[in-house]
């Protein structure tokens, strides 16, 4: 019994001597710039170098490390995407417990994985070369798509149609995660959900770097990537209630072990789309056509591949995307003369069955060196799309009836080689270096059984439309205190060759260009930030733009493609001002100018290979020389704990100068070309505000408003709306519901009027009054691990993990 007492004495001695050569070291990690808390953040504790011991931080980014030698340490706090933070830490018998406080962490340049946190408000930040808006709850509250919430964002619109356009501009280019796809934009937004989305980049003036097609910039939509180890995924299920439901749903899973991370993901969108509309002619004529149009769409998509990291310098990376639609259109068309015209009514029923295949197949590989930031990127992709459309026709003219049937199979195939180096020469200069190839084929086949073409462009065809394009660029950069600046530029040899039904007409572009780039940053403190930027830009005729087959048709109106299209070069200058302010909020601003050579626009002239004076071909031409300039204001403010709001503005004027058909005085069906100048100017204004009742519940109010704007062709009005919607968050933040009610008051329209060829008006609506319910559930177990996998997602990243 004696020896027992002794050896329990003997024991908690021992234990009460360790306990007081012990000590702790404790702290909270937040982000810099929206303030928050940041979990599963890496701890590292090293002695002379060495890894002692470590840990992470929990939900509320709190952490605390025990059973520490009484020694002098150096702390890392690591995580991906972030400037690692490292502070000195003495443990001593006179201060055991060391508090670091809270520690603020600043994201770097290029962003890297992270566990997919969802901010409840979403920020507007102003880099170098781009505004990023993190996509948070209030914003995936627009609706089930990307193409619905982009209205929400600043100097973004999205017409009827789902046409995008930046600052005014549809000459807009779209990358996911920094890589073109052969999907059309407006169809591509459609298909990728709206909780799917991290970050949305609008480069307005792109560098050297990028590739140069875009006169606007470019719109670069960022995905969800998971870098977790073990199991992780989330699933996304909306349904939009108008006219009939429309159903989104998406599933995104990883699993992580070891060097390698397989990642797949699926998706699919499906439901009818409404659309009506009239157009009238206001001369003698006094027509009016109706439009009643109905487009029923299934649309599915998946990403499956996989991530081998070879070792810490060298990652493989390989992935599939497969994407198939499948819809149907039906436009029918009612067109009624008065009948002291003499003219026979027409009722026109169409239906368009259009199926697309697109399927691309994506080898990258990544060497980082030894040096932190030197590293090297090459990848391939070659994208395959193929689509079918047949058409039917039922046509009524008066008695008369005319049916027929039009078949088009578009294919295409892309193929892109791309090395991209970077060497950072010392902490303040860095060098990048890079090359492209792609090859880009089209051909395209139209049949008509329509016995009544006169138009030979409308008749049995094949087009041919290929593409050639190799390019080098370089930019160097380099910061002294708070002044910086890059400097870059772009060489390229483009070439193409279009072929109308093989060499009836052929038509070549080849030329070699330069697009040199410039940014200048003066950061006045850490508050305010001065940047002025300049860059040369190219929008070249799209396949769209250039085939001479039949896109649409109605009986009085043809949209055909132009190959004889030259492209457009952009001269663009830019001066942007950010503001910081505490508690995350932030303003920005800036003013643009752009010298415009040739401008690709829409134009609408007479038929003239048809006996009908109302017959109208709707197609492309190149504009004369024109200019642009407007400015921007965007803000991210805290009002109070609960309310917080974003208000954005945007004016452009642009001045166009163009050909349009205009009616001989004193003739009935004879037009002449004139040229025509006008100032467009359009103005945009949207506020959204949310309302935070507590940590589970919140309330958001938006409202947009788009000026009138009066055109070469067309003058449009102004369009307005209101929304609401409301967030509920669930079972530790994991799962989330949200509800919005979409253009409350049904104000959204369309209008325009014209008065060449001949003097009409018209308005459009579509499904704009909607409510949307959407669900989305985060699960699996994984830790987060801070492995870097850097991709192109500001086109120096690529890798897996998002759905495009």
């Amino acid at each position: 019994m004696k020896l027992k007492l002794l050896v329990m004495l003997l024991f908690g001695s021992i234990m009460s001597l360790t306990a007081q050569t012990q000590g702790s070291i404790s702290g909270k990690v937040t982000d810099k710039t929206t303030k928050e808390p940041l979990p599963y953040v890496n701890i590292v504790v090293k002695e002379n170098g060495a890894v002692v011991t470590g840990g992470i931080t929990d939900d509320n980014g709190a952490f605390n490390i025990n059973k520490l030698a009484l020694k002098n340490y150096s702390v890392e706090i690591q995580f991906m995407g972030y400037k690692t933070v490292v502070t000195a830490v003495s443990l001593s018998d006179t201060k055991k417990d060391f508090s670091l406080g809270t520690i603020v962490i600043a994201e770097e340049a290029t962003t890297l994985d992270e566990v997919n946190i969802v901010k409840e408000t979403s920020t507007i930040e102003q880099k170098l070369d781009r505004k990023v808006i993190t996509v948070g709850r209030d914003l995936t509250t627009a609706g089930g798509t990307a193409s619905e919430i982009m209205n929400n964002i600043p100097s973004v619109n999205v017409d009827q149609d789902g046409k995008i356009s930046l600052r005014g501009n549809s000459n807009v280019r779209v990358l996911v995660d920094g890589r073109p796809t052969s999907i059309d934009p407006a169809q591509l937004l459609k298909q990728i959900p709206s909780t799917s989305i991290k970050k949305i980049e609008l480069i307005t003036n792109p560098s050297a770097k990028y590739n140069p097609e875009g006169m606007s910039g470019i719109i670069n939509i960022i995905l969800n990537k998971n870098a977790n180890d073990g199991f992780n995924g989330s699933f996304n299920s909306g349904i939009t209630f108008g006219k009939t439901p429309k159903f989104n749903n998406s599933l995104d899973m990883n699993y992580r072990t070891g060097k390698v991370n397989f990642f797949a993901n699926g998706g699919s969108n499906f439901g009818k789309n409404f659309n009506d509309g009239f157009v009238t002619r206001t001369d003698a004529i006094n027509s009016k056509q109706t439009l009643d149009i109905v487009n029923d769409n299934e649309s599915y998509l998946g990403k499956i591949g996989l991530d081998y990291y070879l070792n810490d310098n060298n990652t493989i990376s390989v992935y599939t995307n497969q994407n198939y639609t499948d819809g149907t259109g039906n436009v029918d068309t009612y067109i009624n003369y008065p009948l002291s015209t003499g003219l026979p009514n027409i009722t026109q029923l169409s239906e368009y069955d259009t199926d697309n295949r697109n399927n691309t197949y994506n080898l990258a590989y990544k060497h980082k060196f030894e040096k932190e930031g030197h590293t090297l990127d090459f990848e391939g992709n070659y994208n395959d799309y193929k689509q079918t459309q047949d058409a039917y026709f039922n046509t009524l003219t008066g008695d008369v009836a005319n049916a027929y049937n039009d078949n088009i199979l578009d294919k295409r195939q892309n193929t892109t080689l791309n090395l991209d180096y970077i060497n950072p020469l010392n902490e303040k200069t860095t060098l990048e270096l890079g090359a492209e190839s792609r090859l880009i084929r089209s051909d395209n086949t139209y049949n008509t059984t329509n016995p009544n073409v006169t138009n030979p462009a409308l008749q049995n065809s094949v087009y041919s439309y290929d593409i050639d394009i190799y390019s080098a660029y370089a930019t160097f950069g380099q910061k002294f205190g708070k002044f910086s600046y890059q400097g870059g530029v772009r060489f390229e040899h483009y070439k193409s060759d279009a072929n109308f039904n093989r060499g009836e007409v052929t038509f070549q572009n080849k030329y070699f260009t330069v697009y040199p780039s410039a940014y200048v940053t003066y950061s006045l403190n850490d508050k305010n930030t001065l940047q002025f930027s300049y860059s040369r830009r190219v929008d070249r005729p799209s396949l769209e733009q250039t085939k001479p087959i039949r896109e649409f048709s109605t009986p009085l109106v043809t949209s055909l493609g132009n190959q004889y299209l030259e492209p457009q070069f952009t001269n663009s200058v830019e001066v942007n001002y950010t503001r910081m302010f505490g508690k995350g909020s932030s303003i920005t601003g800036g003013v643009f100018y752009r010298l415009i050579n040739d401008e690709i626009s829409r134009v609408l002239y007479p038929d003239e290979n048809t006996e009908n004076t109302q017959d109208q071909i709707m197609s492309y031409a190149n504009f004369n020389n024109n200019t642009a300039f407007g400015f921007e204001v965007s803000a991210n403010y805290k009002i109070a704990k609960w309310w917080d709001i974003q208000p954005a503005i945007d004016f452009s004027q642009i001045s166009q100068k163009g050909i349009i058909s205009v009616l001989v005085p004193g003739t009935v069906d004879d037009y002449e070309p004139t040229n025509k100048s006008v100032d467009v100017a359009a103005f945009n204004a949207r506020l959204n505000s949310n309302f935070r009742v507590n940590n589970r519940l919140s309330f958001l109010l938006f409202g947009f408003y788009r000026s009138a704007v009066d055109g070469v062709q067309n003058n449009s009005k102004d369009m307005y709306k209101i929304d609401s919607g409301a967030r509920y968050s669930l079972l530790d933040n994991k799962m989330s519901i949200s509800v919005r009610f979409n253009d409350m008051f049904k104000t959204m329209r369309y209008g325009f009027e014209s008065l060449n060829p001949y003097p009409q008006t018209g308005e459009f609506r579509w499904e704009s009054r909607t409510v949307y319910f959407g669900l989305n559930y985060m699960f699996g177990g994984g830790k987060n691990r801070a492995m870097q996998r850097k991709m192109r997602e500001d086109n120096t990243k690529q890798g897996g993990g998002g759905m495009f």
